[in-house]
């Protein structure tokens, strides 16, 4: 017999407002929001911005529309990717496996430690510690599955826990509107609405074969998930994955210019993959070989991204640092690490709406007429 799932799920509340607010308590009950005024997009917000309508990820001028006397404050992803790391560093020590599935969001899969400890009592303490450490407040969920104990951190929220014991799925579930159901964006929500289902527990009392009908297979996985029936498993989340590139030159090279369109060539490359991966880079580095195959690499940290833009000074920074003057060059390597998901989330600053936009456009492109189709003008 399997032994009972035991899921924690935690998520740092209004995450970058948290930490700008450890030197500005005076904005404390205020309405505030970090962005932009102009083209910039809400990162996060206060509590008190929310009651005014204001959400992550809305531009910047409608936010101060709906709440023209709220705090604007600009942000710095250096502090975001510092405190992100912090974090994750802390449950790396004590958890036995967890996922990140965000910069700010991580699963814990605590299955058959209530051998060993009360899960419950060691989730608290963890959580107490990030707090008392990073000064951030930090919510969690305690329960059998990725789906009900990331709803119950959403429930918990503002910086607070909740454990929905086993076999209570389906009863904490039951009296939630539809969207609380991960997956349930606006389409499905009107369908449902038209089909005279408001709660999740409207949607249990209607059959598989009704719900198929009109949503397709999307219907039977939302039957399932009102039973609280969640099957994700949580990944193990490994700080070395990684995506690199290199070239060995047929003739060795000491011409600076091409090495250096060669760095952005490479970088240009796995920057492409890493967007297409849906990923985030925390960590550069540059590798260089010589003719007597001596071999060395310097890496750093860098704020969360995928942008060409952004990394391609850093790898050559790096290139200037490591590079013996004057030596032929054997072999260049690019190697982007500390990759994580939701790419979008990490990089909601200033311009990022033109900066997506151009992208998306680039690597439509590439897509359709291969990788080499747009390059920039530095990596000829």
């Amino acid at each position: 017999m399997e032994p009972q799932r035991i899921i924690a799920h935690f998520d740092l509340d209004t995450f970058f407002v948290s930490v700008e607010l450890l030197n500005h308590p005076e904005y404390a009950g205020l309405p505030v929001f970090v962005g932009g005024r102009d083209r910039g997009v809400v990162t996060s917000c206060s509590y008190e911005a929310r009651k005014f309508g204001v959400r992550s990820g809305m531009p910047s001028r409608q936010a101060l529309q709906l709440c023209p006397q709220a705090i604007v404050l600009n942000w710095s992803r250096g502090e975001y990717s510092k405190y992100s790391r912090w974090v994750t560093q802390i449950i790396a020590d004590k958890a036995p496996l967890f996922e990140k599935a965000s910069v700010d969001e991580f699963y814990i899969d605590l299955t058959g430690m209530d051998k060993f400890f009360n899960p419950l009592q060691w989730t608290i303490a963890l959580r107490q510690q990030i707090i008392d450490e990073t000064k951030l407040p930090i919510s969690f969920g305690l329960a059998s599955n990725k789906m009900i104990a990331k709803i119950a951190t959403d429930e918990a929220k503002p910086n607070g826990y909740l454990q929905v014991p086993h076999g209570k799925e389906k009863e904490f579930l039951a009296p939630m509107p539809v969207s609380k159901i991960p997956g349930v964006g606006e389409h499905t929500y009107e369908v449902l609405k038209a089909m005279g289902i408001i709660t999740i527990r409207d949607i249990g009392e209607r059959s598989i074969d009704e719900l198929e009908a009109r949503l397709g297979k999307w219907g039977s996985d939302l039957w399932y998930k009102s039973q609280g029936i969640h099957h994700g498993e949580v990944s193990q989340y490994h700080e070395a994955k990684s995506v690199s590139s290199e070239n060995t030159f047929d003739e060795n090279k000491t011409d600076i210019p091409f090495l250096m369109s060669e760095l952005v060539r490479l970088t240009e490359k796995i920057s492409y993959e890493l967007r297409q991966d849906g990923k985030v880079a925390g960590c550069v580095a540059v590798k260089i070989r010589y003719p007597d195959f001596e071999t060395s690499s310097r890496q750093t940290t860098i704020p969360y991204t995928c942008a060409d833009d952004e990394i391609i000074p850093v790898v050559k920074e790096l290139f200037h640092k490591l590079y013996r003057k004057g030596m032929p060059v054997r072999l260049l390597g690019v190697r982007l690490s500390e990759l994580t998901q939701e790419a979008i989330q990490t990089n909601l600053f200033d311009d990022v709406e033109r900066k997506t936009d151009l992208y998306k456009a680039i690597d439509g492109v590439k897509n359709r007429f291969g990788k080499s189709s747009v390059k920039r003008a530095s990596s000829n």
